[in-house]
């Protein structure tokens, strides 16, 4: 099955606290020992917390949110293709992320392709690694 209604709303909730910079809910969400690829950030793994604890006070000072340049605009998320694999407390969700900002010349969208490992720990889910890798197409086809 590819639907899990606990996972999705979970997955949910945690993407929001990083869209919202939200760091109560995002320690919440994740696991101290997160470990994760931001291919465009960098092209090593980054572990911890501070990496996005950073960016999201950085962004709540200036007022704007995940994905909306400049000045802050309306935003929303979409999960595309969302699959999520359970196997009893441990949970995988893959999807594409579109993150669409709103503004004086348009909508424009991001997108880009997620994995995200979640974990019961002490009877709440924790993401513990996250994979991300571009949505375009192959240099080879």
């Amino acid at each position: 099955m590819s639907y899990d209604a606990e996972i999705d709303e979970f997955l949910r909730r945690h993407l929001r606290s990083v869209q919202e910079n939200d760091t109560q809910a995002y320690h919440d969400t994740t696991s101290d020992d997160l470990t994760l690829y931001e291919w465009w950030v960098t092209p090593h793994r980054l572990d911890g917390l501070p990496f996005h604890e950073f960016m999201m006070d950085a962004n709540a000072r200036r007022g704007t949110v995940f994905g909306a340049e400049g000045e802050p605009a309306p935003t929303r998320l979409d999960l595309s293709n969302l699959h999520i694999q359970r196997y009893g407390d441990t949970a995988i969700a893959s999807y594409t992320l579109l993150v669409s900002a709103a503004s004086a010349q348009g909508v424009k969208v991001a997108a880009h392709n997620e994995s995200r490992v979640i974990v019961k720990l002490d009877g709440k889910w924790k993401v513990v690694h996250v994979h991300k890798s571009p949505a375009y197409a192959a240099p080879h086809v």
